[in-house]
């Protein structure tokens, strides 16, 4: 249970073709996201490609300080993972790893999916930890879903939107 007393659902549907999974502790598919440098540069601030045991720390810090979700996009009679998404009070990293999908409005529509189910547990806001002042799309797709910088960071800014 990542969020004390809270149910975590196995799929959260956001439209016919989008969804989350609920992490199961299988992401080898996601190593090669985290080998491109920009991305991990955009996430990090260093571009040092993951190696696997890095992946799974990552995901498993993750899991145990929030909700952990696969971004999945229809593929035929199925659903595909393209990226990653962390919810809980006070950060929701989120990572489109398939290059096609980005700038698509997926991470819009993850972060309005996540934001009503915080609304549905009662959160008052929901925060971002952190984002890099030179992560121009994660300002405009956190922006656009109502969230404002509210403090300085080394790198960027703290952001938050109220629910």
């Amino acid at each position: 249970m990542a969020i004390e007393g809270v149910e975590q659902p196995e799929i959260l549907e956001i439209n016919e073709t989008l969804r989350l999974r609920r992490y199961d502790g299988a992401a080898d598919f996601a190593f090669a996201w985290y080998q491109d440098p920009e991305l991990v540069y955009l996430v990090d601030g260093v571009k040092r490609p993951y190696d696997r045991e890095t992946l799974y720390n990552m995901y498993d810090y993750l899991d145990q300080h929030g909700e952990l979700y696969f971004i999945e996009a229809r593929a035929g009679e199925g659903f595909a993972p393209i990226g990653d998404v962390a919810f809980s009070r006070t950060d929701l990293p989120i990572v489109i790893g398939v290059p096609e999908y980005r700038g698509r409005g997926v991470g819009r529509q993850v972060i309005q999916t996540l934001m009503d189910r915080g609304r549905q547990l009662g959160f008052p806001t929901l925060g971002v930890r952190e984002i890099y002042d030179f992560n121009i799309a994660s300002i405009r797709c956190f922006t656009a879903c109502g969230f404002a910088p509210v403090a300085r960071t080394d790198k960027g800014w703290r952001y938050e939107a109220k629910l």
